[in-house]
């Protein structure tokens, strides 16, 4: 145990010296006209760009996160996401803007700043022979100040399988060691990377739970899904990645101004029945698409709603399934990404 965690921790210290050197020639600065880094923030960035020869992956984003804060950073697959996440982390090198991560600049900062966050990624490997206690004293033995392991062990629901081996643990019960190995460091930020990918949805909701028992702590949190209900659950505020650009952010509420937006009353009507049945003030606000559904927009569902229960009543007619609803964070994300995710 005492080799590996001497050649472990030597590999980092190295791999740390790599990352200062290479950071010398590392741009920095700002652009003239924007506005400074915050340092007050957990993360400020400012004129991001990164480019991977003629490919520019990042275009210049501004991004701030508040201490305490829960952020969901969301984007199709090439919008620029795992890019700027990696440069967060200090794992890539940017090609341009500046960068403040607790402070520091993630990309010339040494070991006592990466002891400060934590990191989940989307696919680690635990080791198998090890049980779920000695892996956290393993990577505790990493950190100047960690947690407790058996309190990390009960924070993330797995107390009750310390003894058990990494082989012996079930896919959830793994992945909720690998958040336990990114809080063992008591980190004032963690990174988390899809963190519920291939749960079921027990795991899930157990898993939003401790993720908010974090925010309670004071804990910032940099959050990654592909899961609309997960970012709407826990997320804060909510940044939305398009082909390199941040095209929106704000409350999962608010976002793109989706409190706003009109209603979609939605119901079904006997067969074969077709919108054009309906008052005129609804019918010309009226579609039906594929799922059998007639949608009408509303900028005053309850006046729609009354009018529409009046004529089913004088007609006696079912209106099956109505529903009242504003677009969901799902249709907002879509509209925002439009193309990209095609």
């Amino acid at each position: 145990m005492i080799i590996i965690y001497r050649g472990i921790r030597g590999y980092l210290r190295r791999r740390a010296a790599m990352r200062m050197e290479a950071a010398a020639a590392a741009p920095t600065g700002l652009a003239g006209g924007e506005r400074p880094i915050d340092p007050e923030a957990a993360i400020s960035v400012r004129g991001l760009r990164m480019t991977y020869g003629p490919l520019e992956a990042v275009r210049g984003i501004d991004l701030d996160v508040r201490r305490g804060e829960i952020v969901a950073f969301l984007g199709p697959n090439g919008a620029g996401k795992t890019t700027t996440v990696e440069i967060l982390e200090g794992y890539r090198q940017r090609s341009g803007g500046d960068v403040r991560v607790l402070g520091e600049d993630p990309g010339r900062a040494a070991l006592a700043w990466r002891d400060r966050i934590g990191v989940v990624l989307q696919e680690s490997t635990v080791e198998p022979d090890l049980t779920a206690r000695e892996v956290l004293e393993l990577y505790a033995g990493y950190h100047d100040h960690p947690r407790p392991v058996m309190e990390t062990l009960e924070m993330v629901g797995l107390a009750d399988r310390a003894d058990a081996r990494g082989a012996q643990l079930s896919g959830g019960q793994r992945r909720r060691l690998e958040v336990a190995i990114g809080l063992i460091g008591d980190p004032e930020l963690l990174f988390l990377d899809e963190p519920t990918t291939g749960f079921d949805p027990s795991a899930r909701r157990q898993s939003w739970e401790v993720i908010a028992g974090l925010r309670r702590l004071g804990t910032t949190i940099f959050l990654t899904t592909h899961y609309m209900d997960e970012a709407e659950a826990l997320a804060d505020r909510i940044v939305v990645i398009s082909q390199g650009r941040i095209v929106a952010e704000g409350t999962p509420q608010k976002l793109a101004g989706r409190d706003t937006r009109p209603a979609i009353l939605s119901f079904r009507l006997p067969a074969p029945m077709e919108p054009s049945v309906l008052p005129v003030s609804l019918a010309t606000r009226a579609a039906q698409n594929g799922d059998g559904r007639v949608h009408v927009s509303s900028t005053d569902p309850l006046a729609d709603t009354a009018a529409l229960a009046g004529w089913a009543d004088r007609n006696r007619l079912p209106v099956g399934d109505l529903e009242v609803r504003r677009p969901s964070l799902e249709e907002i994300y879509l509209e925002l990404t439009e193309g990209v995710a095609a």
